[in-house]
């Protein structure tokens, strides 16, 4: 059983950055990780991932803006947001699951069993 706990998030201008950090209670050798966040009334859409190597892939909508990394030893992800646009206001959710990809401008996954709980971030114009 791997917990993921999340922190960072908060309400912030446009065009700032930020970053949201996600703890993993242990390492998981068969596990990616990644982001994805859910604006109200919308679907969850995929942000970012990256695999234990350190290959990471993103969404269209965030390249260029965010980045995702992770500290292995610490067992720790990072999405630090730059040049936020209130189109990113969402809960953010840190995930962890064997198969990530990219189809076209979409991060997915597949088989995620571990979620963080969340943290909202609000962007305002």
């Amino acid at each position: 059983q791997v917990q993921l706990v999340q922190s960072g998030g908060g309400s912030v201008q446009a065009g700032g950055s930020l970053r949201l950090s996600c703890v993993a209670s242990t390492s998981s050798e068969s596990n990616s990780m990644g982001w994805f966040r859910q604006a109200p009334g919308k679907e969850r859409e995929g942000v970012a991932a990256i695999d234990r190597p350190g290959k990471s892939i993103y969404a269209g909508f965030v390249t260029g803006r965010f980045t995702i990394s992770k500290d292995n030893d610490k067992n720790t992800l990072y999405l630090h947001m730059d040049g936020r646009e209130p189109e990113d206001t969402a809960m953010y959710y840190c995930a962890a699951g064997p198969r990530w990809y990219l189809l076209g401008q979409t991060v997915d996954a597949t088989d995620c069993a571990y979620w963080g709980q969340g943290t909202q971030v609000t962007v305002s114009s």
